[in-house]
């Protein structure tokens, strides 16, 4: 999950993006960041946003179809319908995601962290995450401050190489060797 655009709204989250239609009755497929990926679905009503374009729709349902969702929004009843919604990213308020356990974090509340091994180095900041099957990584990209101009890439393993997240002062400590 990323942030959406920051408006005069309160605060999204990107939960995922129409690819592509499926069939002539205006059904779209979407390309979910949830996990599970039909958690998207939860959510009754979506922000569209596609550039400068914004929108809301209601969802009448949808079901997963491999590694996409087919989904059905009220008031799209045709192939051209669908096809003008293709490319825009779904938001919802962050306020209407539900709360997690101590210790647990959405990603988008990760992205633009600075991240500091035990030495006190700082390597840059979390550009973003991605799922790679085994664990889930952090991309981190220098800074202003970072000790080089590499791009790393760890681990996201909270209590192996994560040893803390402190949301306040935007900064995660990493068990990590700057020469790695």
């Amino acid at each position: 999950m990323t942030t959406a655009p920051e408006s005069t709204e309160s605060p999204r989250v990107i939960l995922g993006k129409i690819v592509s239609v499926q069939g002539l009755r205006g059904a779209v497929k979407v390309y979910s960041h949830t996990d599970p990926l039909d958690n998207v679905l939860g959510y009754t009503q979506w922000s569209l946003h596609r550039g400068s374009e914004q929108r809301t729709v209601s969802i009448l349902g949808g079901r997963l179809q491999g590694r996409v969702l087919v989904v059905q929004l009220k008031g799209v009843d045709d192939r051209d319908q669908a096809e003008a919604l293709v490319g825009f990213e779904i938001s919802v308020e962050t306020s209407s995601l539900p709360e997690l356990e101590d210790g647990e974090y959405y990603w988008y509340q990760l992205e633009g962290l600075q991240v500091i091994n035990l030495e006190g180095q700082l390597f840059g900041k979390v550009d973003h995450l991605l799922e790679t099957g085994s664990n889930d990584v952090m991309v981190i990209k220098p800074c202003a401050g970072s000790i080089d101009q590499r791009e790393r890439v760890l681990p996201y393993l909270p209590g192996q190489f994560v040893l803390n997240i402190d949301l306040e002062t935007a900064v995660i400590q990493v068990d990590w060797d700057a020469e790695f």
